[in-house]
């Protein structure tokens, strides 16, 4: 009976060191995200470029840390999403740390643009070339970008692309 008892231990040992780590996720992953030393210089020559190119700009706010994050800048790197962010945007990622356990960093980028807390992460501002932001209701809506399929992150993207701005209360 311990005999029977320890094979079958032993035998769903081997099947699970087996089946994990192999599996891969249903997106792509970017293996690091990428952040610079000085957001808001680089939000700010994004939104220069957008102006002289008639584009949005994409504030990706995430964390090498987040799942999500590296989930959303995976998709973005993707043929499918740089054709569409090259011709209609200027990406920029930006790094905020852990916002949600008051370890948040570049914050003041997100307040500059309207949104006043960024409960988790990613975060996803779109910008008008003036600084106006498009999405100000669903910009925190991206903490589970893992989870969404390629279609509704794309979708969602070429919408906000061509998004009016939101009218004043």
């Amino acid at each position: 009976m311990i005999r029977a008892a320890i094979a079958a231990i032993l035998a769903l040992a081997l099947a699970a060191c087996a089946t994990t780590g192999d599996a891969a996720p249903a997106h792509p992953e970017a293996r690091a995200y990428s952040a610079t030393a000085d957001a808001t210089a680089d939000v700010d020559a994004a939104l220069a470029r957008a102006s002289a190119n008639g584009k949005r700009v994409l504030v990706v706010l995430g964390a090498n840390w987040c799942h999500d994050s590296r989930a959303l800048a995976g998709w973005l790197e993707t043929p499918r999403f740089a054709a569409l962010t090259a011709e209609r945007y200027e990406t920029v990622f930006v790094n905020v740390g852990m916002p949600q356990t008051g370890d948040g960093h570049n914050l003041d980028v997100a307040r500059r643009f309207g949104l006043a807390e960024v409960p988790g992460t990613p975060a996803l501002l779109v910008l008008t070339a003036e600084g106006r932001a498009v999405n100000l209701e669903t910009a925190a809506s991206w903490r589970n970008a893992a989870s969404r399929s390629e279609d509704a992150i794309l979708a969602e993207l070429a919408a906000l692309a061509e998004a009016s701005l939101p009218t004043a209360p």
